[in-house]
């Protein structure tokens, strides 16, 4: 059932990049009908090059659409389709003699789109396409070449050359932003702990090690403060694991919000929270530690009235004996060892 519900999350996702070009498409064919329509009206265009300007403004883009949905990979048949779509590209610049100014702009949208669509990589396969499609008609008209272009026929450029080019830039700049979105929150995911929600052990490390070359280079002084839930073991066995995290979430949410915006609370594993002080000197953090004890003391728990938490901590000041993250650690450490050793439910110092 998982994997049904990735797959279908995963068709979902290919649909939106389906309907999205499918609009794109249906704006592209239409405007550029325009410059065509007026190049064909000049040169006294034959009926069935009307019919083919007609079928592929109005039913091409429903036609690909289609195509593109009930294929079994929406976006592999959609690539499809957009290396088409330069093929028509193509062979419309043939048709109409290569007259400069539209010949120009559909080259030009048909690789600014495939570039939008698919990157260089795809850009190089449908340029191909492009190429071949002009040849092929090119050859098969005689090679007319007419590159002289009406004011008409530039003129009715010009609403394709400008409309078509702005919703294509807002297009890109709408996916742009909600990939920077999306890639902003899976930072913000790796850095968490998912079930405590402050930050975890590998990004509490990085900053700490970050903050400790800050102290060894102008001496500004941090403190690390380590958190152990007293008789953690004792709370899961006799009220259950699930009553357990609800302890360790509360310790959580009390650490978010007894710390600075620039201090750092983080689930260092277990039953253990770290916290770094930046700025802050061992007497400062001790008041903070102590606060944090006390207000861990005196948390209670509806669900079981007579369940209290207390916890041991151990804080520890930066020094220039510690030489790497793992000595300020240690110190930090050895302080919370001896905090339990005294009775636990108490601060001690390194």
């Amino acid at each position: 059932m998982p994997n049904d519900s990735i797959a279908g999350e995963t068709r979902a996702r290919n649909l939106q990049f389906v309907r999205r070009i499918h609009g794109m498409r249906m704006l592209g064919t239409l405007l550029s009908a325009l410059p065509i329509a007026s190049v064909l009206d000049e040169r006294g265009a034959p009926p069935w090059a009307w019919a083919l300007l007609a079928l592929n403004a109005l039913a091409w883009p429903q036609i690909a659409s289609h195509a593109s949905r009930r294929a079994r990979d929406p976006v592999a048949a959609q690539f499809r389709c957009l290396a088409l779509d330069s093929a028509s590209a193509g062979a419309w610049v043939a048709a109409i003699a290569v007259s400069t100014a539209p010949a120009a702009l559909f080259v030009t949208m048909a690789t600014a789109d495939k570039i939008a669509a698919g990157g260089w990589p795809f850009v190089r396969r449908s340029t191909l396409a492009l190429l071949g499609a002009f040849l092929l008609v090119w050859t098969l008209m005689g090679f007319p070449f007419q590159p002289i272009t009406s004011q008409r026929t530039l003129l009715l450029c010009i609403p394709f050359m400008f409309v078509y080019a702005v919703v294509l830039s807002v297009v890109t700049h709408r996916l742009r932003s909600r990939i920077l979105a999306q890639n902003r929150e899976l930072e913000r995911l790796n850095r968490t702990d998912p079930a405590m929600q402050v930050p975890n052990r590998p990004h509490f490390e990085a900053v700490a090690s970050m903050e400790l070359a800050r102290f060894r280079r102008s001496g500004r002084p941090a403190t690390l403060l380590l958190l152990d839930v007293d008789n953690f073991k004792t709370i899961n066995d006799r009220y259950g694991h699930g009553m357990g995290d609800i302890v360790l979430k509360r310790i959580a949410d009390l650490l978010r919000v007894s710390v600075r915006e620039a201090d750092l609370p983080a689930r260092y594993g277990g039953d253990e929270f770290a916290v770094l002080l930046v700025d802050t000197d061992t007497a400062r953090a001790l008041q903070v530690a102590e606060r944090i004890r006390q207000e861990a003391a005196q948390q209670t728990f509806d669900a079981e009235p007579g369940l209290r938490c207390t916890l041991s901590i151990g804080v520890a000041q930066a020094t220039a004996d510690d030489a790497t993250l793992d000595a300020w650690v240690r110190a930090a450490d050895g302080a919370l060892y001896r905090a339990k050793a005294a009775g636990r439910d108490r601060v001690v110092a390194a």
